[in-house]
């Protein structure tokens, strides 16, 4: 009997403990305990340099200041978390980590999404963003939380126009022909890379400067604050201002785990997001032309080109992927064009 009533005793003092661990507030949602901590594991492929870190450095210091240390955001820079597909794929199952990702990663669990990655869909980081506030981008958000359990915490993350780094002078599309260059290996990046007549090469971004140097590829394509963090100036003669890709990302975690913290902790993590990725987006647009001018100074030519002969070449890309005709047109109305 004794052994019965200690096993009593011990399940009354478990409920106890784990109703003081959660309980309702006043107006019946859920709050935390006041010693629960939650944190969550960031990988970006980025480098330290690039103002798209310092915002979420940022965002990491507010999160952490408005919730009082509860929700600790931890960074993983130059993808040392692992490769982006792989850790969507934990936080798909409920692990405490997210990623700065872009949308043609995205479209292979919602397609349509890729549009925003697709070739001069965009011309700038205002019409990006236009495009990712809008009530078309939010039917795609909450079709990855339902379907794929993946939660957009905010998509206004604007990293740059992506430009060719070679060491051949491009001018032309035709320039590009028997190259391999490096992009993600998203299909709507390896189509416009297709479609300007050079062969995609996948490889993280961490791979591309011993990649180039070791001659495994000819080059790659990127924007000038990831271009300069990995120091590929180092290693390339040529940039070529294509401006294929308005490049806008989002921070992307598991919706399980962003279910499970308290709501008031949720709102601080979704404004904070939000407001991060502006100012950031915003700082990354003022020092483009910094960025531009370092790997000038370092040797690297920069040569303007012909875009318009660059937009033909990619107008293929359109017919090529299903749906995507259609969704330029809808984009098109978006943006007023």
């Amino acid at each position: 009997m004794k052994g019965k009533k200690y096993l009593l005793l011990s399940l009354v003092f478990m409920v106890f403990t784990l109703l003081a661990a959660c309980s309702d507030g006043e107006d019946g949602k859920t709050t935390a305990s006041a010693d629960k901590v939650y944190t969550l594991k960031i990988n970006t492929a980025l480098a330290s340099t690039d103002p798209i870190y310092q915002g979420i450095e940022a965002f990491k210091d507010r999160v952490a200041e408005r919730t009082d240390d509860k929700v600790i955001v931890e960074i993983y820079g130059n993808g040392s978390l692992g490769d982006d597909s792989d850790v969507l794929e934990q936080a798909k199952v409920g692990a405490n980590v997210a990623v700065l990702v872009d949308s043609g990663r995205l479209a292979e669990m919602v397609p349509e999404i890729g549009i925003l990655s697709a070739p001069y869909i965009v011309d700038s980081y205002d019409e990006a963003n236009k495009v990712a506030q809008s009530d078309l981008f939010k039917g795609w958000e909450e079709k990855l939380a339902s379907e794929h359990n993946l939660q957009i915490l905010s998509f206004n993350w604007y990293q740059g126009d992506r430009h060719f780094l070679t060491n051949k002078k491009i001018e032309k599309p035709s320039d590009l022909k028997g190259l391999k260059i490096r992009t993600p290996g998203a299909t709507v990046w390896t189509e416009t890379i297709s479609a300007m007549g050079a062969s995609p090469a996948g490889m993280a971004f961490s791979e591309v400067y011993p990649g180039i140097q070791q001659g495994v590829i000819d080059g790659a394509e990127a924007q000038h604050p990831a271009s300069y963090g990995a120091n590929l100036h180092e290693v390339v003669k040529y940039i070529a201002k294509t401006g294929h890709f308005q490049l806008i990302t989002g921070i992307v975690a598991g919706a399980d785990w962003m279910a499970e913290l308290p709501e008031d902790y949720q709102a601080i993590v979704y404004e904070e997001a939000q407001k991060a990725g502006e100012e950031a987006s915003e700082n990354t647009i003022g020092q483009l032309a910094d960025f531009e001018e370092k790997m000038k100074e370092a040797g690297v030519e920069i040569n303007e080109v012909d875009i318009e002969a660059f937009k033909k070449a990619t107008e293929v890309v359109y017919e090529k992927i299903d749906g995507y005709a259609d969704l330029k047109d809808e984009v098109n109305k978006i943006l007023g064009k």
